[in-house]
């Protein structure tokens, strides 16, 4: 990978973004953005309120600035929220500063990873494996097509996946 490159990890919720984010930050020296940890910073409110108080296109339109403002960065590495790929002004902001990793894992993983939280307002209310199978499956072309790189996160350790992520030569 090269030096300097800004490394924008994309995929359903669960999948590791957060996990594998910060172990590349910490084992390669890399600043670590949390999309949703900045915006809920910003606004001074959880997701789950923000969803709330002014709708989902507010938030995805929090996370289109927040893409905008990381342009210039280097040598960092951001965990974005599920949906981020979901618009195209989003992929091409990361396709200017960096390179795209979608980090992909099976419905039940996921539901595994996600099953006891209730952080994630697309979820509540629809917390199963049928669910996340469908909305996963809609979201399914979007990730697949902003990926530069896609790497499966399934059964496998958090250093194991960031050696795949490194090694690719493309990145």
């Amino acid at each position: 990978m090269q030096q300097g490159k800004n490394i924008f990890l994309i995929g359903f919720m669960g999948a590791g973004k957060s996990t594998i984010a910060r172990e590349l930050a910490q084992s390669h020296g890399m600043r670590l953005i949390e999309m949703d940890e900045q915006i809920e910073a910003q606004e001074r409110m959880p997701i789950a309120k923000i969803f709330e108080t002014h709708g989902e296109p507010y938030f995805r339109q929090l996370e289109t600035a927040l893409l905008e403002r990381l342009r210039p960065e280097d040598n960092t590495v951001v965990s974005c929220g599920g949906g981020v790929p979901m618009r195209a002004c989003n992929v091409e902001a990361m396709r200017k500063s960096g390179r795209i990793v979608y980090l992909s894992a099976q419905p039940e993983t996921i539901y595994e990873r996600v099953r006891h939280t209730h952080t994630r307002p697309l979820l509540e209310g629809n917390m199963n494996v049928a669910y996340i199978a469908a909305l996963l499956e809609e979201r399914l072309p979007k990730y697949k097509a902003a990926a530069d790189l896609t790497v499966c996160t399934d059964g496998r350790s958090a250093g194991e996946i960031c050696e795949e992520i490194l090694a690719a030569g493309r990145l």
